[in-house]
């Protein structure tokens, strides 16, 4: 690995040095303890210490809504599937919760068929992330998942040590961009400083649930027909918040619409939720999920259970975006204690 370090006086010259290659996001605040991922010209406006934004990143790999393709149902013209006008955009400050969101839905997008729209706006993205040194907020249960340390997913990965980033350079894009800053390379002393970094980290970042991560995916196999279902799907309003904001959620849904001529048209499709009624209606008007509980159920299953059971890992990245937006109040990490306490039995 190659590590640089920069000076935390020096960041404004990162950043525009950046802005003259691509346009540059990172997290802005945005009124009382909320921030998003915003366009930005100079380093005064980020919030270095945030918690996480109110929409995780994925948003510039799939935005909420995208036009894919044109139709002429005349017989004019075949199908064009629509062209993808990409910019080069770096995206600075990704926590790591957010990273491994970021590689969850690589691994999503890169089944077949791979999504190609997907994979040609991932590489247009330069991504920069930024550790954290202390826990976001209450809701935040990265060290559960073994979320809260840098596990690749990023061009280049800043650590603040002190009164300089020690900057690690994981790929190639990465480090012909840092050549042109031509940064000094890092210590031991520098190093030192990371190694007591991570030290004080897995001091502070413990898991808050008594429950080994490797157990979590038994534990679910034990509870699928708890009557805890039923008590959050009680109180769950259906609004989809909980998947909007999720770094890992991925369901879309295609609609087409007929211009008046009533022959051509477009297809566009637009972020879905597991949470919405209208979400498991099929043929015929059966829902196989019509219950509130069933829908809550399954999407936590789709965080600790399933995507275990395929693509060994977690779907859930302990970012507490879910509990924090949710209007009615559920808290994920208290339904993972009393799943934990209800698979004891």
């Amino acid at each position: 690995m190659k590590y640089h370090i920069i000076e935390k006086k020096n960041l404004d010259i990162f950043i525009k040095g950046l802005a003259k290659k691509m346009k540059v996001v990172a997290p802005v605040k945005k009124g009382n303890n909320s921030y998003i991922f915003s366009e930005i010209k100079k380093v005064e406006e980020i919030a270095i210490d945030y918690i996480p934004t109110i929409l995780p990143p994925k948003k510039y790999f799939m935005p909420q809504k995208e036009k894919m393709l044109d139709f002429d149902l005349g017989g004019g013209k075949p199908a064009d599937t629509a062209s993808l006008e990409l910019e080069e955009i770096a995206v600075f400050g990704v926590h790591t919760c957010d990273l491994a969101g970021i590689q969850c839905l690589n691994i999503v997008f890169n089944e077949r068929p791979r999504d190609y729209n997907y994979l040609l706006r991932k590489n247009k993205l330069f991504i920069i992330g930024l550790e954290c040194n202390k826990y976001c907020d209450s809701y935040a249960s990265c060290a559960l998942v073994n979320s809260h340390l840098p596990n690749g997913g990023y061009d280049l990965f800043f650590t603040d040590i002190g009164n300089k980033y020690l900057i690690n350079v994981n790929t190639q894009k990465g480090e012909d961009f840092i050549e042109t800053l031509n940064l000094e390379k890092a210590s031991s002393a520098d190093m030192t400083a990371l190694d007591k970094v991570r030290e004080e980290k897995r001091n502070v970042f413990k898991n808050e649930i008594d429950v080994e991560p490797s157990k979590i995916p038994e534990m679910f196999e034990k509870v699928y027909n708890s009557k805890l279902w039923e008590d959050v799907g009680g109180r769950c309003l259906s609004c989809g918040n909980c998947t909007n904001v999720c770094p890992t959620c991925y369901c879309f849904d295609m609609e087409d619409s007929i211009n008046l001529d009533l022959k051509t048209g477009s297809r566009v499709r637009t972020w879905d939720s597991c949470q919405f009624d209208t979400f498991a209606t099929v043929a015929g008007g059966e829902n196989f999920r019509e219950e509130r509980s069933m829908r809550q159920r399954h999407r936590v299953y789709r965080k600790f259970k399933f995507p275990v059971d395929k693509f060994n890992r977690f779907f859930c990245t302990g970012c507490g975006r879910c509990s924090r937006t949710c209007m009615a109040g559920i808290n994920l990490k208290e339904i993972l204690k009393e799943v934990a306490e209800e698979s004891k039995f």
